[in-house]
């Protein structure tokens, strides 16, 4: 019984190990972004909202390509895999796929933030 337990056990710590080595895109806190936006390295934030509630506030600097249809193919062609990329949507789902998709094609500086706009206490700019 024992052993069986080691077993499974050392499975899912390597499991779990693996998942992490090879995840694709990182998630970061809305502190993490403000960070980021300030430490002189450029940084390509991408609001994937509606264009409606991207225009009533969003994080400043940030471009808008909503999550529509077309957003995997439009985020593969518009943005470039050398820039550190950060999405940001209502919750984080919706940055989630976009950051995953950018990350299986070769993308390597890839973020979402966790919470999206809802969590989100910097400041806004319209």
């Amino acid at each position: 019984m024992l052993k069986k337990v080691f077993v499974l056990f050392a499975f899912l710590f390597v499991a779990l190990s693996f998942s992490s080595a090879y995840a694709g895109h990182k998630v970061i806190t809305g502190p993490e972004l403000e960070s980021m936006m300030k430490d002189g390295q450029p940084v390509v934030i991408v609001d994937v909202r509606e264009p409606e509630l991207y225009s009533k506030g969003h994080v400043p600097g940030a471009i808008n390509i909503p999550y529509e249809d077309n957003s995997q193919k439009r985020v593969l062609k518009e943005l470039n895999p050398k820039d550190r990329i950060v999405f940001i949507c209502h919750g984080g789902p919706m940055g989630d796929e976009l950051g995953e998709i950018l990350s299986n094609n070769g993308y390597k500086n890839v973020y979402n933030v966790a919470g999206g706009m809802r969590k989100w206490k910097g400041p806004y700019a319209k």
